[in-house]
């Protein structure tokens, strides 16, 4: 079989000789970068307090990092393009730890800013890089298991990370929360430098190669079912807890408990919807967005019922969990031979529907309230079957379509 990469970088790498550590190495990393993201969540009114500025304010230092983003992940893989990948995913914790540093001494929301603006550019870097890994540490028939790992690392990111952090700045302030991560992203810098192999880019990224997957109509419709499953996730779940709290006879710590069961549903289902995903992403997208937008609609009818509020909520957890990995298993088989691309762009995408459906969110509840939130959110999820059915499977005709990644070859240009 001829090498799918340009001479002077490196040919596609066989599965290394120690796949399940450099896997662990790489959730780690997407437990680091979105545990960092999230963490403020717990911790507005204490930033707010320490920094001198409102809530609202404070609320910035997680709308930016999702912005940066956005704009980060399809940047970064062209401005490193030549670089061996686990020489960048070590620079990006390194430079997350960095960030946490500076958010921990800040002694100005600007400086607070600044920190988290880094952040984000850590976040889109190693959602880019890391998410395609899997396919090239491991042999075809586990790798679709290798992905899900990867992505439990954000499952498992809101149900301990988060809690854990908001739970060290209750008890001993924010400013340790963010030490504590800094801590994190060392040790987790150092993970990604022991276990992974060297990791050469299987070929150059260029700005022009996102254009041409774009116009793939396979890769465009799985990006747009993506868009509107995460923008209609965020609107509703963002705005959950006056949802629940509509349930009669449930108080904080029932809503607590309750959040938590969606959190541990949310990883099962990260392996879940992967198993699914590695036979048949299709068909693990279909029910994905059959399920999240029917369950997001059937919490209206269910308000005055703790039991349906409880397993609908549940099963929200199980089916939006397999989300990031069936739509990374999706783009995998679309863009075979642009994998990276592919992956930079959907973190794009993913850190985009997360800004907008929380701003979605907002708006809808401030005005109609909280069942427009829950219609929005379900309508948009329903929205993204027609564009899952209409784009066909994924992998067929991958082998016959031009290749977006340009011309290989020795002679290829850079």
């Amino acid at each position: 079989m001829p090498s799918t990469t340009t001479v002077p970088l490196g040919t596609d790498t066989t599965p290394a000789t120690r796949p399940w550590p450099a896997v662990l190495a790489l959730a780690g990393a997407t437990f680091s970068v979105v545990t960092t993201e999230m963490l403020p969540v717990g911790l507005l009114t204490s930033l707010g307090t320490g920094l001198h500025v409102s809530a609202g304010t404070a609320g910035l230092a997680v709308t930016l990092p999702g912005l940066i983003a956005a704009a980060s992940a399809p940047l970064l893989p062209v401005a490193a393009r030549r670089a061996d990948r686990r020489t960048v995913l070590c620079a990006l914790l390194v430079l997350l730890a960095a960030a946490n540093v500076l958010s921990a001494l800040a002694p100005h929301i600007a400086v607070l800013l600044l920190a988290r603006a880094l952040v984000g550019v850590c976040i889109g870097g190693v959602w880019a890089i890391a998410a395609g890994l899997g396919t090239r540490l491991m042999p075809p028939e586990r790798a679709g298991r290798a992905t899900a790992l990867i992505f439990s690392g954000i499952a498992v990111a809101s149900v301990l990370g988060v809690p854990a952090g908001t739970l060290l700045g209750s008890l001993a302030g924010w400013r340790w929360a963010f030490a504590a991560l800094a801590v994190l992203a060392a040790v987790v810098a150092g993970a990604l430098a022991l276990a992974l192999p060297p990791l050469p880019p299987e070929r150059p990224v260029r700005l022009g190669t996102f254009p041409a997957l774009l116009r793939t109509p396979v890769v465009a419709r799985g990006l747009l079912a993506t868009a509107l499953l995460v923008t209609g996730h965020f609107t509703a779940y963002t705005y959950v807890r006056p949802v629940l709290e509509r349930v009669p006879g449930l108080g904080a710590g029932t809503i607590s408990t309750l959040l938590l069961g969606y959190g541990l549903a949310g990883v099962a289902g990260t392996f879940a919807g992967g198993w699914l995903a590695a036979r048949d992403p299709r068909r693990a997208l279909l029910v994905i967005a059959a399920g999240l937008g029917t369950v997001v609609l059937l919490l209206i009818p269910a308000a005055g019922s703790l039991a349906a509020s409880t397993l609908l909520l549940v099963v929200w957890g199980l089916v939006y969990g397999g989300v990031s990995v069936s739509a990374q298993n999706w783009l995998s088989a679309a863009a075979p031979r642009a994998r990276e691309a592919g992956s930079a762009l959907f973190a794009g995408v993913f850190n985009t529907g997360i800004a907008l459906g929380a701003f979605t969110g907002g708006r809808v509840a401030d005005a109609p309230g909280p069942t427009a939130v829950l219609c929005a959110g379900g309508g948009l999820a329903l929205l993204a079957l027609p564009a899952v059915v209409r784009a066909g499977r994924p992998g067929a005709g991958a082998a016959r379509r031009p290749d977006p990644a340009g011309p290989r070859g020795p002679h290829a240009r850079a």
